[in-house]
């Protein structure tokens, strides 16, 4: 099998040789991906060297002090952030892919309008979001700085995401498999959540995941809607940090340095599980179906 590999890879490289654009092109292709890589590779191994040294048993104590700075109660933090945001985008996102996709019709001036909205939010700057949330959540609805306060801005804010990601998702599923279904007698409401939304569910839980980065990173958004209290939240209208805003923290006043590399060790880590958990989900379901 290599050996066959190889000489298609051999046959591919005399072919490109022939054709000087071709061979520049292609070497600029393979450059730009391991400039990448490299890049990727960098930034993983600066953070893993300045923050393991610092990982210490204080810094996971269940409660923070001045003196351990744990980052406990910001982990938790994350976690609700994190799912409450989800809880609140992810149907509003599916659901209006499903209506963009399978209901509407071609051409139809709502469906320009919905998508002209959700590419101008996706390119609104998170300071922005934090403002609006702040103004309309924080004070006017009167949440005060809150978990729900930053769960509601930051839904909206990967709302876009969401819904850019799964319309392409459902796009991809071949029109086929609504006519086999339609052939049988299904109807649309039944041909969309038994055939065509688990066809759809890789590229649905990769829009997922890529809004779980954005959330987990957020650091601009939340300080002015969840706030930058360090303990865990009593309920949902208590304030918190999140880790990434833990280690915002640290770093801006100079005496914990050592703690936030720590920190971005945890959060970097914290992704990684989130990341590779979602990969496995989406193949079992995948295979289920």
């Amino acid at each position: 099998m290599e050996a066959i590999n190889r000489q298609s890879f051999g046959k591919k490289i005399r072919s490109y040789s022939k054709k000087p654009i071709s061979m520049l092109l292609m070497l600029l292709v393979m450059l730009a991906a391991a400039v990448t890589f490299s890049v990727l590779l960098f930034l993983i191994g600066f953070i893993l060297v300045k923050g393991i040294p610092n990982l210490k048993p204080s810094l996971f104590a269940w409660q923070y002090t001045s003196l351990n700075v744990s980052l406990v109660p910001s982990l938790v933090t994350t976690v609700m952030i994190t799912a409450l945001s989800l809880l609140i985008a992810v149907p509003f996102g599916i659901f209006t892919a499903i209506y963009l996709v399978e209901y509407a019709k071609k051409g139809n001036r709502v469906v320009e309008l919905i998508r002209l909205t959700a590419e101008t939010l996706s390119g609104i700057p998170s300071i922005v979001y934090g403002l609006f949330g702040m103004l309309f959540f924080v004070t006017y609805l009167g949440m005060g700085f809150s978990v729900l306060a930053g769960a509601a801005t930051l839904s909206i804010m990967i709302l876009p995401l969401i819904l850019r990601t799964s319309e392409e998702a459902l796009k991809a599923v071949p029109e086929s498999y609504r006519e086999a279904s339609f052939g049988l007698g299904a109807g649309r409401l039944r041909t969309v959540f038994r055939i065509v939304m688990p066809a759809a569910v890789p590229g649905v839980l990769a829009g997922i995941i890529l809004a779980i980065g954005r959330i987990v990173g957020e650091t601009a958004a939340l300080i002015y809607t969840a706030g930058t209290v360090a303990k865990i939240p009593e309920n949902l209208l208590a304030s918190g940090r999140t880790l990434a805003l833990h280690m915002y923290i640290l770093s801006s006043e100079g005496f914990n340095t050592g703690e936030a590399y720590a920190t971005a060790v945890v959060l970097l880590v914290t992704v990684l599980l989130i990341n590779t958990a979602s990969a496995r989900l989406a193949r079992r379901l995948t295979k289920g179906n």
